[in-house]
């Protein structure tokens, strides 16, 4: 299963991505990190616009948890930064991404397009998770992806259902599918330690959305 981006484009698969290069946190691992400062400066290539933005919002509310993400999307115009950010304050989860756009009246040709959302737990209808779990050469336990997968109740997409043309009172109908937000890592993409954080990051959410 393909990663989706947190939000914007949340139900659309991403294209084919490889590992993010650069010289900030190139080839980093965010997991060991428990503070969000950290995690974002040893990972992020722009950590100083992640935490202005996310830092901007959550104020002095402690960070509960935390998850990271950057890929390059490879295209037909060249490679594309890709960087995101989901933060669980215990009240609400904060979503952060930035892209690079090209912009030929910007000094280097591009310009960083910075988004923040912010979802009320409360708001959050839907918790879901899925876990990979094999064994290692020695047969240990071993989690070797996890998926997360966060849905609101706010309609994302609505389209015409049709109608059963036998029906006698023929009537127009609709479906819509929710506001959905999806999580994912595996030892290729991340690697055991941000599978585990990734775990627990959906665990913390599955205990703090309200009944």
């Amino acid at each position: 299963m393909k990663r989706v981006e947190m939000f914007g484009r949340a139900t659309r698969s991403r294209p084919a991505v490889a590992a993010a290069a650069g010289p900030a946190g190139a080839g980093a691992d965010w997991s060991p990190y428990r503070r969000l400062v950290d995690a974002a400066e040893a990972y992020f290539l722009h950590a100083d616009v992640a935490l202005d933005a996310i830092e901007g919002v959550v104020g002095r509310r402690r960070v509960r948890g935390f998850t990271l993400e950057r890929v390059v999307d490879l295209t037909e115009a060249g490679a594309s930064l890709w960087q995101e950010a989901a933060v669980c304050d215990g009240r609400r989860l904060v979503l952060w991404h930035s892209e690079e756009l090209a912009d030929a009246e910007a000094p280097g040709g591009t310009v960083l397009d910075s988004s923040v959302q912010v979802l009320p737990l409360a708001s959050i209808g839907h918790v879901g998770m899925r876990t990979l779990v094999g064994r290692d050469e020695e047969g240990r336990r071993i989690d070797r992806g996890v998926y997360v997968v966060l849905a609101t109740s706010t309609p994302h997409e609505l389209t015409a259902a049709p109608t059963d043309p036998d029906s006698p009172l023929p009537a127009a109908s609709a479906r819509f599918r929710p506001e959905t937000f999806r999580f994912s890592k595996s030892l290729d993409d991340g690697g055991a330690g941000q599978i585990a954080r990734l775990i627990d990051f959906g665990r913390l959410l599955g205990r703090l959305v309200p009944d």
